[in-house]
Formats: C-alpha cells, sequence, structure tokens
C-alpha cells in the first residue's frame, strides 16, 4: 500500500460572503446600510478545514481507496499524547465523515467526552463490499444491483492495509473502535462476531440484521461461546425499522444476555418510540462516545447570579476534600443526573461521572 495523495477537506458554504444576492438584500433591510453591504458583500470567502483526504493503494484490494482523517485540536498541541482511533465504515467525504467529524469538534468546545483520530474509510459499492456472504446470491443481487458477500475481503484490508497505515503515521495509544450504521452497522455486528480481537469497541447503529434471513442473530449464540475473553466493548442501537431487522437484533441481544463472553461490556438502547432509520445515526454517534469514552467533571458552580438572593450554599466536607484532588477516574462518584439533582447542593463542586442521554435497554457498561 502506498499514499498516492493528500487534499484538505473543504467546507465551502459557511463563509462570509456566501450569501446570494436576494439573500443579502434581506439581511441589509434588517441590519446594513448600502455601504456595509457592499464592503461585506466583496469579501473572500476563507474555507472551512475540517480534515484531510488520503488516495492509497490497497495492496488486498488491489485497487486505489480515499481515507478522510480528523485530528483532535489538542494533536499538535500536546506532543507527548497518544489518542484512541475512530474508524468510521462508508467514511467518505461525500458520505458518514463530515457528520461524525462534527462531533468529534464538539468535544474540543464541551469536553464531555475524551478527544480521539477519527478515520473515515470510505466505501466503493458498498452492498458488496460491506456485506456478508448469502445462502442465495441471485436473489440478492436481482434486489440490490450487485452480488454481496465481500466483508471478509474488506477486513482483511483494514487490518493489513489501513490500521498500520494510521499506527505508523499518527500517535495511537492502542485502543481502536469502529463506527457504522445500515449495511455499516451489519459489518459492525459480523465483524464483532467472527473477528473480535480486530477492535476493541464496536458500535453498530440501526444494524441491518434482517441480511439472510436474520443468519448473524441466528448464530450469535454460538459466535459468542466461541470468543476469546478479552477487554472489549459492544454499543447497539435500534430505530424504528423493519420486522426481521429488529428481531434480528432481539436474537443478538437474548444471545448476549445468556452468554457474556468474559470482559465483554455491552449496551443495547432503544429508539424505536424516538427515531428512524435515516434520523438515528447522528443521535446515536454522540451517545456512543459518551459511553466509551465518558470523562469526569465537577458539577454545578459558584457564580452568586445563579442562586436566590446570590447566597451561595456552603460546600460539604466531603466536596472540599475531594476539591484537593484532580478531577480524574480515581478520584471521581459515578452518579446518575437523576440521583444528584435529588440533593444538588449535596454534590455542587464534586468530581462526577454522569453519563448523558438515553438508558440502557440491556446490557452494561462501566462509565
Amino acid at each position: 500500500m502506498k499514499l498516492r495523495n493528500i487534499v484538505p477537506i473543504l467546507f465551502m458554504g459557511l463563509v462570509v460572503g456566501a450569501c446570494t444576492p436576494a439573500d443579502s438584500t434581506k439581511i441589509d433591510a434588517l441590519t446594513t446600510n448600502d455601504a456595509e453591504l457592499t464592503q461585506v458583500g466583496s469579501s473572500s470567502p476563507e474555507p472551512l478545514i475540517m480534515g484531510q483526504i488520503y488516495t492509497i493503494t490497497s495492496s488486498v484490494l488491489g485497487a486505489d481507496r480515499r481515507l478522510t482523517v480528523r485530528l483532535p485540536f489538542y494533536y499538535d498541541k500536546e506532543p507527548e499524547r497518544k489518542f484512541p482511533v475512530v474508524y468510521v465504515i462508508d467514511g467518505g467525504p461525500e458520505q458518514d465523515f463530515p457528520h461524525i467529524a462534527g462531533i468529534a469538534q464538539s468535544r474540543d468546545i464541551n469536553f464531555t467526552f475524551e478527544p480521539f483520530i477519527l478515520v473515515g474509510v470510505e466505501t466503493v459499492n458498498r452492498r458488496y463490499q460491506i456485506t456478508p456472504p448469502v445462502s442465495d446470491p441471485d436473489f440478492y443481487e436481482k434486489e440490490l444491483g450487485t452480488r454481496p458477500g465481500g466483508s471478509e475481503d474488506f477486513r482483511k484490508f483494514l487490518r493489513e492495509d489501513i490500521m498500520p497505515w494510521v499506527e505508523d503515521k499518527y500517535r495511537t495509544n492502542g485502543q481502536d473502535a469502529v463506527i457504522g450504521e445500515s449495511l455499516g452497522g451489519l459489518f459492525i455486528v459480523e465483524t464483532f462476531l467472527k473477528d473480535p480481537t480486530l477492535f476493541d469497541d464496536y458500535i453498530a447503529v440501526s444494524p441491518s440484521l434482517w441480511w439472510d434471513e436474520m443468519t448473524l442473530g441466528k448464530g450469535a449464540a454460538l459466535d459468542l461461546a466461541a470468543m476469546p475473553a478479552g477487554k472489549r466493548r459492544l454499543y447497539l442501537t435500534m430505530g424504528d425499522e423493519a420486522v426481521l431487522m429488529q428481531e434480528g437484533l432481539d436474537k443478538l441481544v437474548a444471545a448476549l444476555e445468556a452468554n457474556t463472553p468474559e470482559g465483554l461490556g455491552w449496551t443495547y438502547i432503544e429508539r424505536k418510540d424516538s427515531e428512524s432509520h435515516a434520523s438515528i445515526y447522528h443521535v446515536a454517534a454522540l451517545d456512543a462516545f459518551r459511553a466509551l469514552y465518558l470523562v469526569p467533571a465537577r458539577t454545578g458552580g459558584s457564580n452568586p447570579a445563579t442562586f436566590t438572593n446570590g447566597i451561595v450554599p456552603p460546600l460539604t466536607a466531603a466536596v472540599k476534600e475531594n476539591l484537593e484532588h484532580a478531577c480524574d477516574r480515581e478520584h471521581a462518584t459515578t452518579i446518575s443526573f437523576k440521583e444528584k439533582n435529588k440533593y444538588p447542593n449535596t454534590w455542587r463542586g464534586m468530581c462526577l461521572v454522569m453519563k448523558p442521554g438515553a438508558k440502557a435497554t440491556a446490557g452494561h457498561l462501566d462509565y
């Protein structure tokens, strides 16, 4: 595998001067005079760079493939620090990379989860490339327009081409996650069951477990029984989906509940009453990153303007003792928002781990 070229990922729409004349006139009527409008409208746009695109030649696939990469804000500012890597299936610049990169960027300003290196792996002919083999390929070829079954080669591509390239080029800490939705989620589940040591963390959003009459769900119990012990995590979620899609996931969840492999932390969050197949990915990705990379933080504040009559309640003795330490995992208490809000003054100032978002429907993850 060799590097062919690199180009920045640019977003030209969110820049000064991007308005149409008609839109500018509307803005002018509300906020500016003609002279000001002329000055603003003539300013030169500047690109918003959110990552880099690399074109590599894959020795496994025998073809060029594109990777999109976003580094954390602190990557260059902390040259000794190493970071986890999150691989996005269907991660091309016109696929899911941009909106997942936006979530990763949000961490740089809200600090709610650990920063990570984001690597988007573009798929080409995804209905072949990331799907498992099927019992009736002719039927699937007729329905999908392509013959399925390329997932094993795609895993080999990740293992032999992509992951070594990333580890050689960037400061990684050895913790690798993979995320995908729909057929991408199907690939995540298949990889977790068939090649569980490839990644440490697996995030499957509305996985297409209807595939081949729910073969993966039906065989999950045997795969889990054969799974080697090891520290890894699995995040599953499903929106409002077709019957076999939900049933396939239900079979996987039942197998996990009956026989959780040693060292596995997992969670399933049902979203059928709140999200569709089209709407679930962004919501679930943010929740998954908070579940897997959640960081502790101190709760409450001491600004008198936020308290009745400007009177700030005194801190408890336990909080004062806690303030003598850094707010880290060693000195944090894990608690829910609901529990904390029963006695807010008791917890004010304490270093806490509080998982935002939806509650788990099944499974258990240590936050």
